[in-house]
C-alpha cells in the first residue's frame, strides 16, 4: 500500500475516533440535563454499557484495519499504519491539550 495512502487512513480514524470522543464527552457532561439525577442502578449499569461500547468503537477504529492487514500478510504496512494512527491521536490531544492550557 502507498505510503500517502496509510497517512489518510491513519487520518481518517484518528479523526473519527477523535469524534467519537467528543460526542461521548459532550454525552457525559449533559447526562445530567439529558437523563436527571438518577440514583438507581441503571445509571451504574448505562456508564459501564457505554465503556464496553466505547472501548469496543476505539478498537476496531484504531486496530481493525492493521490486524486485517496483518492477517492478510502486510506485516509492514500493517504496522505503519497502526503508528501512524497512534501519532495522529497523540497529536490531536497535544493540540486539545494546548488549546485547554491557553483557553
Amino acid at each position: 500500500m502507498i505510503k500517502t495512502k496509510l497517512i489518510k487512513i491513519s487520518l481518517i480514524h484518528s479523526i473519527v475516533a477523535s469524534l467519537y470522543v467528543a460526542m461521548v464527552s459532550l454525552l457525559m457532561s449533559n447526562g445530567e440535563k439529558l437523563f436527571g439525577n438518577n440514583n438507581s442502578i441503571f445509571g451504574g449499569i448505562a456508564i459501564l454499557l457505554l465503556l464496553v461500547i466505547s472501548a469496543t468503537i476505539m478498537g476496531w477504529l484504531v486496530l481493525g484495519r492493521p490486524l486485517l492487514m496483518y492477517l492478510d500478510g502486510a506485516k509492514k504496512e500493517a504496522l505503519k499504519l497502526f503508528y501512524l494512527t497512534i501519532t495522529w491521536l497523540v497529536l490531536i490531544a497535544t493540540i486539545i491539550f494546548t488549546s485547554l492550557a491557553i483557553f
